[in-house]
């Protein structure tokens, strides 16, 4: 197949396995491996949910440090790049953010954030704990990290972006590494989706062996306008889950490999979110934050609907909530 690549995407003619390799997604395993938690999965008879005949694999990924999957992105960032005495800058929805100053203080570095107003109370408390320097202001991500970009032309800090840089694109893919040595016959993997950094990631690593599905909000339907128009397009940011699946556009480096080896997307109500999590906290007594539902809420909601007899793995992707009163 040949590659595939876009005229807005900053490795412009590269091949795709190139942009993001399996062997640096090894490396990055191996870089933060002292860092980061390996997540538990756990498999489940579909028919608990009213999924009859289907089998899934959750993902645990909100039991990794700093309450979701962002801080393997992180770690892999800070300890494969120089840090400048000014320390690190990172525009975020609220989970990237917290993630990077998690990194940043166990690595003993400056870190400020910028986020949005619409960042969750539970996500400003935790960047806050974490001694990170917080800057709250802007509607939409998009303006956080407008305000990132320039606090680091005039500081000298390094910027961490969420989701399109190589360093978090091969560090979120040692998710997906981590699960097939889980559960190496998964039918197919759900994900969510808002910059595309994780899907990104999980898709390079299986690079087509296993079908990986985008899952996004009705609301924030940011790879699939992308798909549409054949790159990355500004789409609607809103909804539920505005503070983690809702950045505007997708990445520039993880289109092309959505493009080859994660096609297909389902969107989502808010109301399906609403009723995963519900289901989550029910029957498994897990709590989860919206984005960190969306993907079981295609399964659940019956708008991604598996043949009988498989078995699909599911990305539980965040808890970073106080909403605990299902």
């Amino acid at each position: 197949m040949p590659s595939i690549t876009i005229s807005k995407n900053p490795l412009r003619g590269a091949p795709i396995d190139s942009i993001i390799a399996a062997d640096a997604i090894r490396a990055a395993a191996a870089r933060i491996a002292s860092h980061v938690r390996r997540t538990p999965v756990i498999e489940v008879d579909g028919g608990d949910f009213g999924l009859e005949g289907v089998r899934v694999a959750f993902k645990l990924e909100f039991l990794q440090h700093a309450g979701s999957f962002k801080s393997r992105g992180a770690f892999n960032s800070l300890l494969s790049r120089p840090v400048p005495a000014a320390g690190v800058v990172a525009a975020s929805g609220g989970n990237h953010g917290a993630a990077v100053a998690y990194a940043a203080m166990k690595l003993g570095v400056p870190a400020t954030i910028f986020v949005p107003v619409v960042a969750s109370p539970a996500k400003i408390a935790q960047i806050r704990g974490y001694g990170a320097r917080l800057e709250v202001g802007g509607e939409r991500y998009a303006d956080a990290l407008a305000a990132s970009e320039k606090f680091a032309a005039q500081s000298g800090a390094e910027p961490i972006h969420a989701y399109d840089q190589p360093a978090t694109l091969e560090g979120q893919g040692t998710l997906a590494m981590e699960l097939e040595a889980q559960q190496p016959s998964l039918d197919a993997v759900l994900v969510a989706v808002g910059g595309g950094g994780l899907l990104g990631g999980i898709a390079a690593w299986y690079a087509g062996r296993v079908p990986v599905v985008g899952v996004e909000p009705e609301s924030a339907p940011t790879l699939t306008r992308a798909l549409e128009a054949g790159e990355p397009v500004d789409a609607p940011a809103g909804g539920i889950a505005a503070d983690s699946l809702a950045p505007r556009r997708v990445g520039t480096l993880m289109f092309p490999i959505a493009q080859r080896h994660a096609p297909r997307t389902v969107l989502v109500t808010d109301d399906a979110i609403r009723e995963a999590q519900q289901a989550l906290w029910k029957t498994l007594r897990i709590v989860a934050e919206p984005g960190g539902a969306a993907a079981f809420a295609a399964l659940l909601s019956r708008r991604y609907e598996p043949a009988p007899g498989r078995t699909i793995g599911v990305v539980l992707c965040g808890a970073n909530t106080t909403a605990v009163n299902f």
